[in-house]
């Protein structure tokens, strides 16, 4: 099949799903096409299955705001009528299906049939799409869709809940490549990031509101009174500055490290003992997924998909959303005993395993060739 992937190119966890789906469905043979206005980060190698388009917005004065859905769907009426697509693969409801749905009837006038499949990751559900102003938008751009995804049933639910929909939505996880993971690296010097007798934790994400970075900062305070230990901060976002702040406040600058945004999250998981991911809402919850992967137990607040992928009790432990008194004393569990560890990290691994890519790919290609018989 010739697919086009339509995903925004960044670090958040859309991108970086629709970026791997993409790379392992080249490698099952697939010619897959990225249209986007940059290179995904995760896309670091083209090759003859692989290709990017990149989608340039024109400046023109007589725009407050540029038009990006516009230039995208008319890139992506050059590129299907180019390259022969059979698929288009659009993640994000807004703009991308909405995007995608004007290109589809472009290409009608042509005569041109292109069915599109439309997987929702959650911020176009959960924190834009539902904003009124969105709604009509958002609910149109499913319902004309011909396959419909979500990455969790908790999101299907709220899909279904926020909006009038009509189409049936098929849940798809997110995965990793589990054969992938190395967590044997020559270059994991522990020593590097803490002492011998310090165990560490790390937190990756966008530092947004919705991450709840404070809460992060308030549970390691606990944590590191009870148990010597480091915290590793990954990622970029308005919530970092903040985050900075409040640990200059409780006098621990000297515990707490912040990376920035990495190409290299499975090395910097090899040094970790612990996760935390107290967001206030999860789709999915995928860098707890990647982190235990990678042997990393996790601590979670209960939010939308996450009590999918962090079984309360076996890879870590679930609490209510703010509740940082019980965060920090589950961590405090997990950490203050070897054994006790190794069992939540060889625990966290194996349940890891059924989010294989190789178990959610066929599922997508199922879900293509029922599009195509739809069209």
């Amino acid at each position: 099949m010739k697919i086009a992937i339509v995903c925004y190119p960044t670090f958040g966890g859309s991108g970086v799903v629709a970026t791997e789906l993409g790379i392992a469905l080249s490698k099952r043979g697939h010619e897959v096409h990225f249209v986007t206005y940059k290179q995904p980060v995760r896309l670091a190698l083209l090759n003859d299955n692989i290709h990017f388009h990149e989608v340039n917005v024109p400046d023109y004065a007589l725009f407050h705001y540029q038009p990006y859905e516009l230039a995208l769907s008319s890139k992506l009426v050059r590129i299907i009528k180019k390259e022969s697509i059979d698929i288009l693969h659009v993640h994000y409801a807004i703009p991308h299906a909405y995007a995608g749905y004007m290109a589809k009837e472009m290409l009608k006038q042509e005569g041109i049939e292109v069915p599109m499949v439309t997987t929702l990751h959650g911020t176009d559900i959960t924190l834009v799409g539902s904003h009124p102003f969105y709604r009509p938008a958002v609910s149109f751009s499913i319902n004309n869709s011909d396959v419909v995804t979500s990455v969790s049933e908790s999101l299907k639910q709220d899909t279904l809940r926020l909006f009038d929909i009509t189409k049936e939505i098929d849940v798809v996880p997110n995965f990793i490549d589990y054969t992938a993971v190395d967590d044997s690296f020559t270059d994991c010097q522990r020593s590097l990031m803490a002492n011998e007798d310090e165990r560490i934790v790390t937190h990756i994400s966008n530092f947004r509101k919705v991450k709840r970075i404070s809460d992060v900062i308030e549970v390691f305070y606990r944590l590191q009174l009870e148990i010597p230990s480091k915290l590793l901060m990954v990622g970029e976002g308005p919530e970092r500055e903040a985050a900075e702040q409040r640990v200059r406040e409780l006098g621990i600058e000297e515990k707490v490290r912040f990376l920035g945004n990495s190409n290299e999250v499975d090395k910097i998981l090899c040094f970790s003992d612990l996760f935390l991911l107290p967001s206030e809402a999860e789709s999915f919850g995928l860098a707890a997924l990647e982190a235990m992967v990678n042997r990393v137990p996790v601590i979670s607040s209960n939010a939308g998909g996450i009590p999918e992928v962090n079984v309360d009790g076996v890879t870590g432990y679930l609490s209510n959303v703010g509740n940082i008194a019980d965060m920090a004393q589950n961590a405090i569990r997990i950490l203050e005993d070897d054994a006790t560890l190794e069992q939540f990290k060889t625990n966290a691994k194996k349940e890891a395993a059924k989010f294989d890519i190789q178990n959610i790919v066929p599922l997508y290609e199922e879900l293509y060739e029922r599009a195509l018989v739809k069209a």
